[in-house]
């Protein structure tokens, strides 16, 4: 069962997907969010290329739980989401998957532009990577 990871933002949204077992996640790549219409025209080219079986998006909550207005643009992105994929979405708590992400870079001395371009694909990888450790078997 493939599964896709994204981290959904006003900027880039990060795209990962999981090998046909569901064991591991690997980066696909990030989408610069420059509009809704490119941005899901972009986004179903990916889709029909892999085709997930689940799509899981990181929902971003507040350290003590709660949710905030990133949280509603979140929902909002899934709900359009399904406009153009007709399976299953999931949201995934994606509290310090950010900073997780940013721990990775920092170990791997990627700075400057090139850490920007993969922050976000690195954030997909580890919202994916929760749920899939969260879901097996």
């Amino acid at each position: 069962m493939r599964v896709m990871g994204i981290d959904y933002g006003d900027a880039r949204v990060g795209v990962a997907v999981s090998d046909l077992l569901g064991l591991t996640s690997q980066g696909v790549g990030t989408v610069k969010n420059t509009g809704f219409k490119k941005l899901m025209a972009e986004l179903k080219e990916i889709i029909d290329e892999y085709e997930p079986e689940v799509i899981v998006i990181g929902l971003p909550k507040n350290m003590d739980g709660t949710e905030g207005f990133r949280a509603e643009a979140t929902y909002k992105f899934a709900d359009r989401l399904r406009d153009i994929y007709s399976g299953r979405i999931e949201l995934c708590d994606e509290r310090l998957t950010t900073m997780g992400a940013a721990r990775f870079l920092n170990m791997t001395d990627t700075r400057g532009k090139k850490r920007k371009n993969v922050i976000d694909t690195v954030s997909a990888c580890l919202i994916l990577d929760s749920w899939l450790a969260k879901n097996k078997g």
